[in-house]
């Protein structure tokens, strides 16, 4: 797809090249202006997408180095808050987020916990 933008790019490069042969200096001027703009435009936008994924990635790896560290094989909320540890305000809303949703969790994970196995019950009293 970005071939395709840039191809169709060129054209229109081309047609207004062609186009602005007969006007003055200054369109023509006017319009390499515009389109170094739009591709420093284009380049900072480039190198935001790679900052941004580089920074998921990075957030990624270290939840899963917190969850290897407390000895599991899966992130747990815990692991996610804590990798917001340099940042307090974000680290707040997560804690808050996180006892919100332990908040609404259903109450047949609690009698999971809670149930006990039928070795317990099978106590012989002498």
């Amino acid at each position: 797809m970005d071939m395709d933008m840039d191809m169709d790019m060129e054209a229109l490069a081309d047609d207004t090249d062609a186009a602005l042969a007969g006007d003055s200096g200054g369109e023509a001027e006017r319009y390499e202006a515009a389109e170094a703009e739009a591709e420093l435009l284009r380049d900072r936008l480039r190198l935001a997408v790679i900052s941004i994924a580089t920074a998921e990635e990075q957030l990624a790896k270290d939840a899963e180095l917190f969850a290897q560290h407390a000895g599991r094989k899966t992130i747990k909320m815990d692991d996610v808050i804590l990798t917001a540890h340099r940042n307090e305000h974000l680290m707040g809303i997560l804690r808050t987020f996180s006892q919100e949703l332990k908040g609404k969790e259903p109450a047949s994970s609690e009698r999971k916990r809670k149930k006990s196995s039928k070795k317990d019950e099978r106590v012989i009293d002498v």
